[in-house]
């Protein structure tokens, strides 16, 4: 069972994750989108030890402090899905667009595909691809510790937009109630913005995706 800390960063409040194996204290950095120096001074407080980036999808919020983040810790990235290209490609119009430091185009060291596993420490996360968002976007799931870090998928209350480029409502709707639902209502998840929920609460009371609203 992982151990975890959020840090909202970036002006978007984005979720940045630590995930870490107690035992061993080794660890991941989730969705790094920005305020490097931040998430560096969390790292060291805990006292841990950071062997991988992992990320959700492509959005600048999310991965606008990987390179530098890499960079200074000189750890691999791994995620999201190669179809995730398409906006991995663009993130130096993404940083202009959005009033971000200007940031290189990003090839991670690992693509992650559906089925795919990938380890923090001495535990394991499985990876479910969940396109709607965007095209190659993926979820990490802790089973043992019945949670999931599911990005811009789904927030307490609300889903994922799906307006930009290549989102797609079916997709994001499917992907929730067909992947994510069925790992059971007792898993709480990390969303991308916003406070934490359960995938029951939101199964019950979500407007957008809940059983009464499909």
């Amino acid at each position: 069972m992982l151990e975890y800390r959020i840090l909202p960063v970036t002006p978007f409040e984005q979720n940045c994750s630590l995930l870490w194996d107690p035992a061993t204290r080794q660890a991941a950095v989730v969705d790094p989108g920005g305020d490097v120096a931040e998430i560096l001074a969390a790292i060291a407080k805990l006292g841990l030890k950071v062997e991988k980036i992992l990320l959700t999808h492509g959005h600048i919020d999310h991965v606008g402090g990987t390179v530098a983040l890499a960079a200074a810790l000189k750890v691999p990235v791994e995620g999201p899905q190669r179809d995730e290209a398409f906006w991995l490609d663009q993130l130096p119009e993404q940083c202009r667009m959005f009033g971000f430091p200007i940031t290189p185009v990003l090839v991670p060291d690992r693509w992650l595909e559906e089925g795919d596993t990938v380890t923090v420490g001495g535990q394991t996360l499985d990876v479910i691809h969940t396109p709607g968002h965007t095209p190659g976007h993926i979820c990490f799931i802790d089973r043992p510790g019945k949670l999931a870090i599911v990005g811009d998928v789904l927030f307490a209350g609300s889903i994922g937009r799906t307006d930009f480029p290549r989102g797609n409502h079916a997709a994001l709707i499917g992907s929730i109630r067909e992947k994510l639902f069925p790992l059971g209502d007792d898993f709480e998840f990390i969303p991308g913005h916003g406070p934490m929920s359960s995938f029951g609460e939101e199964r019950r009371n979500n407007p957008f995706v809940g059983d009464d609203y499909v």
